[in-house]
C-alpha cells in the first residue's frame, strides 16, 4: 500500500502538521528533526502531492464543510453558523451532505482538495484515518465538530455528550421515573453512544438498570423514531419515559404517542438531545438536553482559521462544551407518582 502523511508522522513521532511543514520547508523546526523526517519519508518510499506542495503557500479562502444530511436540522444549524463565522472572517463555505456513505465522503474530499480549499470542517462519520491524512497531506486545516477522532490529531469541538446523557436519566428519575427507554442512533455514531453510555451509567447509580431491549438503535429520522418508539408503547410493560438521541427521533415518538391515544407528559415523558428549532416548535415543546450548536461552528472556524495564519506546528485543539438541561413541557411525574414539579420553558 503507498505510503501515506499519516504513516510518515506516525514512524517519525510528530504530528501530520509537522510533517507538512517539512514537506513545504515552512514552520520553526530543527535541522535534526527536519532531516528525521525526511529520512523516513525516503525509507518508505513517501511522495508528497507535488501540486498540493506547490500550492500550499496560496490562500483560496474557501473551507468545506462535511455533514451527514443537510436536512437535519442539526446540521442545518450547523452549517449556518460555519457559514457565517466563515464570511465574517473572510472565507467562503462549501457544503458537502454525505449521507453517512463512505463513497461520497471519498468524492466530496476529492473535490475539496481539487479546489484547494484552505480548510475542511468534518461533522460527518469518517471511518479511514487516511482520509484525513489525504487532507493534511495537501496542507489542508481540519477541525471536527460534533464529534471526535481521538486516535488523529486534529482539532475538534463537540459536547460532552456523556454528561448530556446523565442530566437525560438524572431529570426523568427525579420525576419519579423507574421504566426507562431510550431511542438512539447507530452504535456507530460516537456521540450517541457516549449518550446512551451516560443515560445508563446515571440510572445504574441510582440502582436502576435499563434492559438491552429498551434501547432501540434507529436511522436517525422522524419515521424510524415512530415505529420504534410505537413498537416500545405497544408493548404490555411500555415505558412510561423515552430519551431521544436526537430531535427527529423525538418527534417521531411524539407522533407514536398521540396515535396510541396517549398523552404527554402524563402516560409518557420525552427528552430529546440538540435543541434544534424543531423543539421549541413542536406540540408540546421538548425537554431537551441542549447542545451550544451557534458556538460550536462558531468555534470550530476558529479553529481552522487559527492554524492557516499561525506559524511552526499548531498544537490541536480539543474543545468539549458541557451540555444544558432545558425543561420543556414533554416531561413530567411518573404515572402514579407525587414529585415536585420542575421550573418549564
Amino acid at each position: 500500500m503507498k505510503a501515506t502523511i499519516y504513516d510518515v508522522a506516525r514512524e517519525a513521532g510528530v504530528s501530520i502538521a509537522t510533517v507538512s511543514h517539512v514537506i513545504n520547508g515552512k514552520g520553526k523546526i530543527s535541522r535534526e528533526r527536519r532531516e528525521e523526517v525526511l529520512h523516513i519519508m525516503q525509507r518508505l518510499n513517501y511522495r508528497p502531492n507535488a501540486i498540493a506542495s506547490a500550492l500550499a503557500g496560496k490562500k483560496t479562502y474557501t473551507l468545506g464543510l462535511l455533514v451527514p444530511d443537510i436536512s437535519n436540522p442539526f446540521f442545518a444549524e450547523i452549517a449556518r453558523s460555519v457559514e457565517d463565522r466563515g464570511h465574517q472572517l473572510g472565507y467562503s463555505v462549501v457544503i458537502c451532505s454525505t449521507d453517512n456513505k463512505e463513497d461520497k465522503v471519498k468524492r466530496y474530499v476529492s473535490l475539496l482538495k481539487q479546489k484547494q480549499v484552505d480548510g475542511v470542517i468534518i461533522g460527518t462519520g469518517i471511518s479511514h484515518e487516511e482520509l484525513l491524512a489525504s487532507l493534511q497531506d495537501h496542507a489542508i486545516a481540519i477541525a471536527l465538530i460534533a464529534r471526535d477522532h481521538p486516535g488523529f490529531g486534529a482539532n475538534s469541538v463537540r459536547v460532552h455528550d456523556l454528561d448530556g446523557g446523565r442530566l437525560a436519566a438524572d431529570h426523568l428519575m427525579d420525576m419519579g421515573h423507574d421504566r426507562l427507554a431510550v431511542l438512539a442512533e447507530s452504535e456507530r455514531v460516537t456521540s450517541s453512544s457516549e449518550r446512551v453510555s451516560g443515560f445508563v451509567e446515571a440510572a445504574a447509580v441510582r440502582g436502576l438498570k435499563v434492559p438491552g431491549d429498551r434501547i432501540i438503535s434507529c436511522e436517525p429520522t422522524i419515521e424510524d423514531g415512530y415505529q420504534q418508539a410505537k413498537g416500545m408503547l405497544e408493548r404490555p410493560d411500555r415505558p412510561t419515559a423515552l430519551f431521544c438521541c436526537n430531535d427527529l427521533l423525538a418527534i417521531g415518538a411524539l407522533r407514536a404517542v398521540r396515535e396510541l391515544g396517549l398523552s404527554i407528559p402524563e402516560d409518557c415523558s420525552i427528552v430529546s438531545f440538540d435543541d434544534t428549532i424543531l423543539a421549541s416548535v413542536t406540540d408540546p415543546p421538548l425537554t431537551v438536553i441542549a447542545q451550544p450548536i451557534e458556538q460550536m461552528g462558531r468555534l470550530a472556524v476558529d479553529l481552522v482559521v487559527r492554524d492557516l495564519s499561525e506559524q511552526g506546528d499548531p498544537a490541536a485543539r480539543r474543545i468539549v462544551l458541557p451540555p444544558e438541561l432545558i425543561v420543556r413541557r414533554s416531561t413530567g411525574s411518573a404515572p402514579g407518582t407525587l414529585t415536585a414539579p420542575c421550573s418549564t420553558r
